[in-house]
């Protein structure tokens, strides 16, 4: 699965109504759900994610899932995205990835 598939497969939860419910459920004192945000994100950290894809690289797409955190935060600068945000993402492609070798995780 490349990036842009996974982002393909997110977008069609995005300000989905059950998400927003979970999202609501599981809010920490702040008011954010980071974690939901893995399977349901809002139309903003869509727009975030997808400028962020963006000004990424070839090389940088093609190893999402192994970028460090230096290059993370250079790509987040680049595109006006938050780095947290960002690496819940990246993450959540990495998951999709490990399932994608191993479905019984």
């Amino acid at each position: 699965m490349t990036l842009e598939q996974y982002l393909e497969k997110v977008k069609k939860f995005v300000d989905e109504p059950y998400g927003r419910q979970i999202r609501q459920q599981f809010r920490d004192c702040r008011g954010s759900s980071e974690l939901a945000m893995l399977q349901s994100p809002n139309s903003d950290e869509l727009g975030q994610i997808t400028r962020a894809l963006s000004v990424m690289t070839p090389s940088e797409k093609q190893n999402a899932a192994d970028l460090s955190q230096s290059q993370l935060h250079q790509i987040a600068a680049d595109s006006g995205t938050e780095p947290g945000l960002l690496a819940i993402f990246f993450n959540g492609y990495a998951l999709e990835k490990i399932k994608q070798k191993d479905p019984k995780k």
